[in-house]
Order: structure tokens, then C-alpha cells, then sequence
């Protein structure tokens, strides 16, 4: 069946952190090991509420500073360091942008309320044509919900589209309901298994 649509996550792929500098800095600041931060904002029960928008933000930043007994001051920089950490993927964007005109492009992405607004200089309709976030629609990948609703808002079958994202269990769910799965693991990589897919199913 001819490819239609091609479907990307943000975070990590279109938008990636790289070396996580400020992240680093932060946790030897507070004396915690490396990656332990991400996993304090990402996992705590709060924020595993936002993602499915049953708490605000501002709630996730208020437990995260609650837990690693912040002050009011040190908590506004560590959010602030926190989001400016990281790179636009130009040269994805750029491949997005040239396949535009023969293809639908969308984002499937697991974020918090505010995600649509801090993502727009890139996440927008000059580039994609549909953009879904976990928070607006109630439900996070890897679940089919997420997937499936994607679909029907665009009116194509799951054989049509490919879904690209840096986690397994992302792609496992994608491919779960017939989504040609791709991994995110280096640009130029993804782009020639993208452009492989689009040959093989013209």
C-alpha cells in the first residue's frame, strides 16, 4: 500500500539535547547521578498526570521543587535551564520540509499542556499538517489510542504512514497496530530508512 503520511515524535528527534549540559549542571549542583533529573520531572506522579492533561505544568515544576526541597529562586532557573538545553534537528526539519508537498506530515508526541506553545517555532503548520500532544487528547504512547486517533483525524489507514521515534516501545506501538516503524537513532540514517520505505511502497 502506497505511504501517505509520515508521523514524528518531538522530543529526541525533532528536537534533541544532546550533551544536556545544563541538565549536568544541575545535578551536581543537588548532588544527584547523571540522568536522575530527567527522571525526577519525567516520572514523578504528577507529571505522569500531565502527560495525559490531568495536571498543569506549573503542578509538575511545584512537585519537582517540593522534592528536591528548592527554593522559589532556584526552581525558576532550574526550569529555565531545564527547556533551554537542547537543538532543533535542521536537518530533519529541512527533509520534512522538502517531502511536505507530496506527503502528510505530523507529530505524535507525549507532552505536558504548554508543549504546543514552547514547541511552535518549528511545530507548526509551515511544516507539519497535524499535530497531536498527549495532553490535549488524553492519551500517551505507547497505547494504540494515541495512534489510532492520529489516523482518523487524517482519514488513512495505519499502512499508510511511518512512524519514526527515538524509543523502542514507541515504535513496538506504532508497529502493534500496522504502522511502518521507524527508530530514530542518527539523521542521515533515519532519512535513507524513510526514503527506503517511500521506494518500497510506492
Amino acid at each position: 500500500m502506497t505511504i501517505r503520511a509520515l508521523l514524528f515524535d518531538i522530543g529526541g528527534v525533532l528536537y534533541r539535547n544532546g550533551n544536556a549540559l545544563q541538565r549536568r549542571k544541575w545535578e551536581q549542583r543537588l548532588a544527584l547521578s547523571k540522568g536522575q533529573l530527567d527522571e525526577i520531572v519525567f516520572t514523578n506522579c504528577v507529571a505522569q498526570r500531565a502527560i495525559v492533561g490531568d495536571a498543569q505544568p506549573a503542578e509538575v515544576w511545584q512537585e519537582v521543587g517540593q522534592y528536591l526541597s528548592l527554593s522559589a529562586q532556584m526552581l525558576t532557573e532550574i526550569q529555565a535551564d531545564f527547556w533551554n538545553d537542547g537543538e532543533w534537528n535542521l536537518e530533519l526539519i529541512d527533509f520534512i520540509r522538502s517531502i511536505k508537498p507530496n506527503y502528510i506530515t505530523g507529530t505524535i508526541s507525549d507532552a505536558w499542556l504548554d508543549a504546543r506553545q514552547n514547541v511552535k517555532q518549528y511545530v507548526n503548520h509551515e511544516f507539519f499538517d497535524i499535530m497531536i500532544f498527549s495532553a490535549e487528547v488524553g492519551m500517551k504512547k505507547p497505547g494504540p489510542g494515541i495512534y489510532r486517533h492520529t489516523l482518523e483525524r487524517l482519514e488513512i489507514s495505519a499502512e499508510e504512514a511511518i512512524f519514526i521515534d527515538d524509543r523502542l516501545k514507541n515504535i513496538v506501538g506504532a508497529e502493534w497496530i500496522g504502522m511502518h516503524p521507524i527508530q530514530f537513532t542518527e539523521t542521515g540514517q533515519t532519512i535513507k530508512e524513510i526514503l527506503f520505505v517511500l521506494q518500497k511502497h510506492k
